[in-house]
């Protein structure tokens, strides 16, 4: 009841406030234009930053992106050609195959181990089992480069929606102090004498908004599909050590 109650007391001092501004601004309108060349050079600088650092992240999620697709659509067709040539046990196709695939993830990883343990198998006198090991160190060592450049960006997306907010709210302090300041050095008192400096610091907090939310929500999801790539990379090595054993054991 007493939230109903207070709910409609906001409401019905709507139309005064309304009428007041009105009054007071004149008509009340939004001008993009008019307002930013009213900004304050401070504001200003915020909202060039807070362009620089939209167009960067628009820029990575646009290079993840389509890395991300080349990396899926190759494997698609990568993984039965490599599989149907290592079961008739031929390691050079198998290495074609991942050479004609380098957007591929599971092809870096794949090239890496077949190349190493062919050099080994070619060497006279290996033992199988340091050839394996060779290979699996081989392995890891490709697995940890080619998911540091999956990575790649994904740092600086996530320091931009945790950072952007805060950039947007320094614009937001400076216009907050400027209406403070138009009120002690004007004379006349009105929703009018603040109104710039109001509006400015809603506009540096939208902007900072505008370029944290999408910074934050493809972050999320790049990093699901790299750790979904991490996951593939991991099982295609533990299948290619299971079939160098087993081809160390003819």
């Amino acid at each position: 009841m007493f939230a109903a109650n207070f709910a409609g007391e906001i409401f019905n001092h709507v139309p005064r406030v309304a009428a007041w501004i009105v009054q007071e601004g004149g008509t009340v309108g939004w001008d993009p234009v008019s307002l930013i060349k009213q900004m304050g050079w401070i504001a200003r600088i915020v909202v060039i930053i807070l362009f620089i650092m939209s167009g960067w992240s628009i820029g990575v999620m646009i290079d993840r992106w389509m890395a991300f697709n080349a990396a899926r659509n190759q494997s698609r067709s990568f993984a039965p050609a490599v599989a149907g040539a290592l079961r008739e046990g031929k390691i050079d196709e198998a290495i074609k195959v991942a050479e004609r695939n380098k957007k591929s993830h599971l092809a870096k990883v794949v090239t890496a181990g077949l190349m190493e343990f062919k050099a080994h198998q070619d060497s006279p006198g290996e033992i199988p089992g340091e050839t394996i090991e060779a290979s699996k160190r081989a392995l890891e060592r490709t697995e940890a480069i080619v998911h540091a450049e999956l990575k790649r960006g994904l740092g600086g997306l996530a320091t931009i929606g945790s950072t952007a907010p805060f950039v947007g709210l320094f614009g937001t302090v400076v216009g907050i102090l400027n209406a403070f300041k138009m009120i002690a050095s004007s004379k006349s008192q009105g929703i009018a004498v603040v109104a710039g400096g109001i509006s400015e610091a809603l506009v540096t907090t939208a902007f900072g908004l505008l370029v944290a939310i999408p910074a934050v929500m493809t972050f999320n999801y790049f990093t699901g599909k790299v750790e979904a790539f991490d996951v593939e990379m991991d099982n295609s090595s533990s299948e290619l050590v299971d079939y160098f054993i087993k081809q160390s054991h003819r």
